[in-house]
């Protein structure tokens, strides 16, 4: 019997061996990011079966056997698509600034997405005045509406685009809505979705969360994009959810969300509605590619030469490509960088641009919220400060609310702006969407609210930072040492 209880031993030694070998071997050859590869050693090494178990379900990037399989299905008809529009006559890259042009290299060379002029854009900064807004467009809709959402949150003027988008399905109107499984958990619980099935719109619930498909695909992959599309000729997207901040997170302590979206009419809108019908057909199998945009111009037109640039990322998409557009950007700066995000936890890469931009003279100018909705990320993001502060970066705490507007402006002429967190998770994994945007009129706008941002915030010196309680350090330690993960 004594030596069963050995060979069981022995045994059992041997596969948690070969298990944790295996796993890291796995780890190593998967050649990702130095800090992502040693954040997942440690956490299989010092919680091993919790490591591996956690690694299995979240360590790489798994959109599931399907989804998969139609992402490389799709890719060249819409890549067609795309590229079908370089000979439109909004397609103008000799009329593109010094700033703007790289990046419409790079995102035709990878994804075939050509920048194009003639878009007239309208920063909208008020949350009212943004779901006011895709109210009425929706129901002035003559044709279609799509909307993407990672938050659907019911209440307050958020139930008037609800309203609005039962009102237009009942008039005949194509109503499609794709919202995250996971973002909009409370939408799904409330009457809501029976009621626009009830009146005939088409809508899903995307990358359902699931313990039955926890194998099958990494369930915390999401799809964080916001857009709207009327008719093919009206579009919205930015930093904020379908939401009013009123109704949302209050009691969490951190005050209301502070957005933004931008408003868009012109050739870039098919753009945005090709990126919806991309991710509808991954989740559904069904396409619904758009008509290409109308693309004449008139060369006196006030923004026939201002060029908006649609960059769109995520599983099934080229790999690092908004990474690659933020450190482009960065780099090409000669004046300043300011940048706006809820989440700072940027990668080694991004971390490096921002010290050395800095360090050649650059204003770089780094605005996040004072309070977080995420302790992680909180902590994580306060690790990189003394990095930042001794490189001559400044760093303002916005102490309105919940700075949600993700935005980053370069020399104050050229800007991108979206859904992307300066965050992994944000640059590498979930569904997002950028819009680089060369229009000196519509900078000025995002400059005057960045200014104001700034003005309602707390610049941290690095002196009052050296002097923090030395308690908070091992924590922002112990943080950072995971924030490839975050």
């Amino acid at each position: 019997m004594e030596k069963i209880y050995q060979i069981l031993v022995w045994a059992s030694v041997f596969f948690y061996w070969l298990l944790i070998a295996s796993v890291t071997i796995r780890v190593v050859l998967k050649r990702r990011a130095l800090g992502v590869s040693i954040a997942w050693l440690m956490i299989i090494y010092i919680v091993p079966i919790v490591g591996v178990i956690l690694y299995l379900l979240v360590g790489e990037l798994n959109l599931g056997k399907k989804r998969a399989e139609r992402s490389r299905a799709m890719y060249q008809p819409y890549r067609d698509w795309m590229e079908s529009l370089g000979g439109c006559d909004a397609h103008r890259p000799q009329h593109q600034s010094f700033l703007s042009r790289p990046v419409h290299d790079l995102c035709l060379k990878r994804a075939g997405i050509p920048a194009l002029a003639g878009n007239l854009l309208s920063l909208q900064s008020e949350t009212a005045d943004i779901l006011r807004s895709i109210a009425a467009d929706v129901q002035k809709a003559e044709h279609s509406v799509n909307m993407v959402f990672y938050i659907w949150q019911p209440g307050g003027h958020a139930d008037d685009v609800a309203k609005a988008v039962c009102e237009a399905a009942e008039r005949g109107i194509s109503v499609r809505i794709m919202l995250d499984s996971a973002g909009s958990k409370a939408f799904f619980k409330s009457h809501w979705p029976d009621a626009m099935r009830k009146a005939g719109v088409e809508l899903i619930e995307a990358l359902a969360v699931s313990p039955m498909r926890m194998f099958l695909r990494r369930l915390d992959i999401r799809q964080h994009r916001k857009i709207v599309v009327v008719d093919n000729k009206v579009g919205y997207t930015g930093s904020m959810n379908m939401v009013d901040p009123r109704f949302f997170k209050q009691d969490s302590g951190i005050g209301q969300w502070i957005d933004i979206m931008v408003q868009a009419e012109g050739p870039s809108v098919p753009i945005l509605n090709s990126i919806f019908a991309w991710d509808w057909e991954v989740e559904t199998g069904l396409r619904y590619l758009p008509n290409l945009p109308e693309c004449s111009l008139i060369e006196q037109h006030v923004h026939a030469n201002h060029t908006v640039q649609i960059a769109p990322s995520g599983p099934g998409m080229p790999d690092g490509i908004i990474q690659q557009i933020l450190m482009i950007s960065i780099h090409q700066a000669k004046k300043s960088v300011t940048i706006t995000t809820p989440y700072l936890v940027p990668s080694e890469s991004l971390l490096g641009a921002l010290q050395t931009t800095a360090q050649r003279g650059v204003t770089v100018n780094i605005i996040i919220p004072a309070k977080n909705d995420s302790l992680m990320v909180d902590w994580a993001s306060r690790s990189f400060f003394n990095d930042l502060l001794q490189a001559g970066v400044n760093i303002y705490r916005f102490n309105g609310g919940l700075l949600h507007t993700k935005s980053v402006m370069i020399d104050e002429a050229f800007c991108l702006i979206g859904t992307v967190n300066l965050d992994m998770r944000s640059l590498w994994l979930n569904f997002e969407l950028t819009l680089c945007v060369d229009d000196p009129d519509f900078c000025r706008d995002l400059i005057t609210l960045q200014q104001t941002y700034m003005a309602h915030s707390t610049t941290v010196s690095l002196q009052e930072w050296r002097n923090r309680s030395i308690f908070n350090r091992p924590v922002e330690q112990f943080f950072y040492m995971f924030s490839p993960l975050l």
